[in-house]
């Protein structure tokens, strides 16, 4: 056996593991573990585990640190296992090994570690939250706005209802409050510090858990010492519910491929969103709805390779868990992001053509089932009396290659006596307003209907919804804000 192989690392390994995580941690982790430092620092000398001299000289050596180089243009020699230890071999440059090596009393770079991977994801999670929130708001508004403009409601795949525009919107608005609400409890059970676990059993030294947590700006402390280090629900459950985003995104995308296609054309897309062929000039591609299903669908891959990667991984401190699958990750919130924002601007800015909407809903008989019902109230039929006499009308106005808008009373009246053996008593002009879109739409004022006054309501509490969310997550960014700034005080106060 090569004698390569009996010191640690081995060249292959240092090439392919060591290296690699070292830069991972330069370029995404070291700002958080530098906080880390200085809050353990803090908390030390406040509990009295650190003489204050002591914690004094660690902190000026470790700011010093901070201030003389970019992490992310350091270059891993080999000389050191990782970027933790880089820092260590700094700090005892400065301070020699016994004065160095008393800030990692009480800890473990396994809390250590599972402390700072919750604090970058916080952020991003937090980012990409702000997105969803603000794409939610957008189609809310628009619709506000569209809450009378007529549109086709399809079920599995072909023409069946009139409802509004409106009220399709905020179909997709509730999916979009309740991923939210599912991003909100994730990042609520992400907010929770590890710091005080060490290695998995907490530590004999009387450190304050819940001060260094809100000295990093965590809403609280993860309790079970165990689970600080061998749980992984909460970083899956950040991409659990991306994916689950994702897939929704994905599905309203197609739903905007269909309505702008040519042969339906419901939608028309301005043309800063709508690229021309470059050899056929009557092409218009709306391609930002592609460009919505496609960063959806990447960042539904990347958010399924974590959730994949720490399936069927034993409950224990392992690196499944940790930096490089932490990393594989990050592209999820990026993707999404952006997938958010075009969602969000574009739909802003489309319209309804709402003449083709209205010939399709006539060529359909999308209305016949305000028909049937009308005939159930105005005829005293059963309703399945009423179906068949609808029915049958329908089939008699697609037959004639005629709409039901244009339909004769006396063409009625023949069908309806076939039907019933006696003549209706609505007249021509109930006939026009039973089958008209506007009644259809009109009627249907339930809770949760397309009717405009059940709309309105709906959007209260839609809005209500989306503020409360909103006003979360600005009290997290704000308490994350509030003790950066504790924390950078406390730091520079010790150091002095």
């Amino acid at each position: 056996m090569a004698a390569e192989h009996e010191t640690f690392p081995a060249p292959v390994y240092a090439e392919t593991v060591l290296a690699p995580l070292f830069e991972q941690s330069t370029m995404h982790f070291a700002g958080a573990m530098a906080e880390i430092d200085r809050a353990h620092l803090v908390m030390l000398a406040e509990t009295g585990v650190l003489a204050r001299e002591q914690a004094a000289a660690i902190m000026a050596a470790r700011l010093a640190i901070e201030a003389a180089a970019d992490p992310t243009a350091l270059v891993y020699d080999g000389t050191v296992e990782d970027y933790f230890f880089h820092v260590e071999r700094a700090l005892t440059a400065r301070l020699g090994v016994d004065l160095a090596g008393r800030l990692h009393t009480g800890r473990s770079r396994n809390d250590l570690g599972h402390a700072m991977f919750r604090m970058v994801l916080k952020d991003r999670l937090e980012g990409l939250t702000r997105d969803l929130h603000r794409a939610t708001a957008a189609l809310l508004d628009k619709a506000m706005r569209e809450r009378r403009t007529i549109v086709m409601a399809y079920t599995h795949g072909q023409p069946a209802q009139p409802t509004t525009f409106g009220h399709y919107l905020a179909a997709f608005v509730e999916v979009l409050l309740r991923h939210g609400a599912r991003l909100d409890l994730a990042h609520e059970h992400l907010d929770r510090s590890p710091m005080g676990a060490a290695a998995i059993t907490t530590t004999g030294f009387a450190l304050d858990r819940g001060r260094i947590a809100r000295l990093l700006g965590f809403g609280g402390v993860q309790e079970n010492s165990y689970g600080c280090i061998a749980a992984t629900d909460d970083v899956a459950a950040v991409y659990a519910g991306i994916k689950l985003l994702c897939v929704d995104l994905g599905r309203f995308a197609q739903d905007l491929a269909q309505w702008t296609a040519f042969e339906t054309g419901y939608i028309v897309a301005p043309r800063g969103y709508v690229q021309i062929s470059s050899i056929m000039p009557q092409k218009r591609n709306p391609v930002v709805v592609e460009h919505i299903r496609l960063l959806a669908g990447i960042a539904a891959g990347h958010a399924d390779t974590i959730v994949d990667a720490v399936r069927n991984t034993p409950f224990m401190d392992i690196n499944d868990s940790e930096s490089e699958t932490q990393v594989a990750g990050y592209p999820a919130f990026e993707r999404a992001g952006r997938a958010l924002r075009l969602l969000g601007d574009f739909m802003t800015t489309v319209r309804i053509d709402e003449q083709r909407t209205r010939e399709v809903i006539e060529r359909s008989c999308a209305t016949i089932t305000e028909l049937a019902d009308s005939l159930v109230r105005t005829e005293n039929l059963s309703f399945r009396e009423a179906h068949e006499v609808a029915s049958a009308v329908a089939r008699a106005v697609i037959a004639d290659g005629d709409t039901l808008g244009a339909l004769e009373l006396g063409r009625f009246v023949a069908i309806f006596q076939e039907r019933v053996g006696r003549a209706p008593a609505i007249a021509a002009a109930d006939l026009r307003r039973f089958t008209s879109p506007e009644h259809f739409v009109e009627v249907r004022a339930r809770f949760g209907g397309p009717a405009e006054a059940s709309l309105i309501r709906s959007f209260g509490g839609y809005r209500e919804r989306l503020d409360a969310l909103e006003s979360r997550l600005a009290a997290a960014i704000g308490r994350r804000v509030e003790a950066r700034e504790e924390l950078d005080r406390l730091s520079r106060e010790l150091a002095a």
